[in-house]
């Protein structure tokens, strides 16, 4: 039995205090959205909840699915970096990049700068997308979807190269008879409500799980708990979401995060997957939902 534990968006406060010249275009408005909206959603005493319970699970190994800072200023980093030393060391810790992690042109390259030991791949090599990481049964792909976008967009894009090599990726893992685990920050398809958020190649992510397959995909973004299943080659693909890791229940769902118990070996794998997070009305980690994942 190998327990992955997945947690995303944390959105790490309070922000350092930026220049003024950090403030030019889109940060303006994130910076401002942070001092009306965000900073009182995102708590830390509640991540620092979440992530107790994260290791009271003791987990195998812990997925990470982006946006640790806010609007991408220098000093917001290193912090991110602190917790992520907290999750664990990078070789029990997997992480991929949001687009809030990216949120200016400028500060494209910090997720490497900072964080690359967890998002390395196995043979060591510096942190390229897609990175391959195998842990125990897991093949753990990592995608990033994170790119600067302009102000009032949080849209992702994998590109042609990113999505040829996970195909090459998948077929291989499956051949080497391991599940396989692909993280991304943005859902690979989005609703309509949510079109200046959505994963612009989205389609060309499904139609690359159609006809390769996996045994999970894993996502943040949308701050809330969800599943899907996409069609894959010989069984369904399941996807699934997580809320952020700090929010309050203001407008959508409380701090969560999702356990998945997985077993079994090529052909006959059996996931379980628990759904934990503040219960209604409560500061308490509790399990919320568990159920097994079909194919």
């Amino acid at each position: 039995m190998f327990v992955l534990a997945h947690l995303s968006d944390p959105h790490l406060g309070p922000l350092p205090k930026p220049r003024l010249s950090e403030l030019a275009g889109k940060r303006a408005t994130g910076f401002l959205h942070w001092q009306r909206t965000r900073r009182l959603i995102h708590r830390g005493d509640l991540l620092a909840r979440i992530v107790a319970d994260v290791k009271a699970q003791r987990p195998d190994h812990i997925a990470v699915t982006g946006d640790l800072v806010n609007i991408s200023l220098a000093g917001e980093y290193p912090p991110a970096r602190a917790w992520l030393q907290t999750l664990g060391d990078a070789r029990n810790v997997s992480l991929v990049p949001g687009n809030h992690d990216t949120y200016v042109r400028s500060a494209s390259a910090h997720p490497q700068l900072h964080w690359a030991d967890y998002m390395r791949r196995d043979d060591g090599a510096e942190s390229s997308f897609p990175f391959l990481r195998r842990r125990g049964p897991l093949a753990l792909i990592g995608l990033s979807s994170a790119v600067p976008t302009a102000p009032l967009l949080s849209t992702g894009r994998l590109g042609a190269v990113q999505l040829a090599r996970l195909a090459e990726l998948l077929d291989r893992c499956r051949d080497e008879g391991l599940f396989r685990v692909v993280m991304i920050h943005h859902p690979p398809t989005s609703r309509a409500a949510r079109y200046l958020k959505r994963l612009v190649d989205g389609a060309a992510l499904r139609a690359v799980l159609a006809s390769h397959g996996a045994e999970l995909v894993i996502h943040g973004h949308d701050h809330v708990h969800s599943l899907v299943y996409f069609a894959g080659p010989q069984r369904r693909v399941p996807v699934l979401g997580v809320p952020s890791a700090s929010q309050t229940p203001r407008g959508t769902q409380a701090a969560g995060y999702n356990l998945y118990w997985i077993d079994g070996r090529a052909g006959a794998w059996r996931c379980e997957v628990v759904a934990r997070g503040l219960a209604p009305n409560t500061d308490a980690v509790s399990e919320l939902k568990r159920m097994a994942l079909t194919d």
